[in-house]
C-alpha cells in the first residue's frame, strides 16, 4: 500500500489498483446537506460507491444530522404543552422579572423578550405570549392580531395559586385601550377569557382581587410596531 500525504486535506491511497479518495468532513456535511456542487456529489457518490467504510460512515452521521435538524425546524408542541412548560420554568424562579408599573405583578415569561434560537430566521409575527403571577392567581395571557382587521384577540386563564388547582371562574377581566373602547368579558368554568378591542397600540387588562385593588397590567405597544396600529 502507498500512502501520499499533501498540503490539501484529502488523502489518496492506491488499494488493487484504484485511487482512493477521502473528502473532509466540511466537504461530507455539505454531501449530506444537498450543498455540494452537482459535478463534485457525482465524484462523492462514485468513492461511495467503491466500498470505502470510513466515509460511508461519514456521511451516514451527518446525513442523520440533517434530517434530524430538519425535522426540528418543522416541529410545533401542542399549545397545553408549551403552557405547561412555561408555567414550570416559572415556578422555577429562573425568569421572575419585576413589572415596573405594579411591584405587585411578576412577569413570569414574555415572548417579546426571549432570545431567537439559534439558526431561526424569522419568529411568527401578531402574536405575543405572557405569563404572570399577580397574588393570589397566576396569569395566562397571549395577544393576537385579528387578521383582516384593527383589531385585538385577546385570550388568557387564570389559576387561583391560593388554592392549588383551583380555577380561577366567573371573574369579571377588563380590556381596555385607552383609547376609550372598554371590554369586560367572564372567565369560564376553566378559569378561561377571551375578548375582542380595538388595537391602539396601548393595552391594558384589568383584574378584580377579593379585599385588595384590582390587579392592572399595562402593556404599551403590545403588539411592538404592528403595521395596522394605532400609535
Amino acid at each position: 500500500m502507498r500512502l501520499s500525504l499533501g498540503s490539501d486535506p484529502q488523502e489518496s491511497k492506491s488499494l488493487g489498483g484504484r485511487d482512493m479518495k477521502h473528502f473532509s468532513t466540511e466537504e461530507w456535511i455539505d454531501f449530506a446537506k444537498g450543498l455540494a456542487p452537482s459535478d463534485r456529489q457525482v465524484v462523492m457518490q462514485e468513492h461511495l460507491a467503491t466500498g470505502c467504510k470510513r466515509c460511508k460512515e461519514t456521511v451516514s452521521v451527518w446525513q442523520k444530522v440533517s434530517k434530524t435538524a430538519s425535522a426540528e425546524a418543522k416541529y410545533q408542541p401542542p399549545r397545553e404543552v408549551v403552557r405547561l412548560a412555561q408555567s414550570l420554568f416559572a415556578g422555577s424562579g429562573l425568569a421572575r422579572k419585576k413589572n415596573k408599573s405594579q411591584s405587585s405583578i411578576e412577569v413570569l415569561f414574555d415572548s417579546f423578550l426571549q432570545p431567537a434560537l439559534a439558526g431561526v430566521r424569522s419568529t411568527v409575527l401578531g402574536m405575543r405570549q405572557m405569563l404572570y403571577k399577580a397574588d393570589p392567581f397566576q396569569i395566562d395571557v397571549q395577544i393576537e392580531a385579528k387578521p383582516g382587521t384593527n383589531r385585538l384577540v385577546v385570550t388568557g386563564q387564570l389559576l387561583d395559586l391560593s388554592y392549588p388547582g383551583v380555577i380561577g371562574r366567573d371573574i369579571l377581566v377588563t380590556l381596555s385601550n385607552h383609547r376609550g373602547s372598554r371590554v369586560v368579558v367572564a372567565t369560564s368554568q376553566f378559569g378561561e377569557f377571551s375578548g375582542e378591542i380595538e388595537n391602539s397600540g396601548d393595552l391594558e387588562l384589568s383584574i378584580p382581587n377579593q379585599g385588595s385593588d384590582p390587579i392592572v397590567i399595562q402593556l404599551r405597544n403590545a403588539l411592538g410596531n404592528l403595521r395596522g396600529g394605532k400609535h
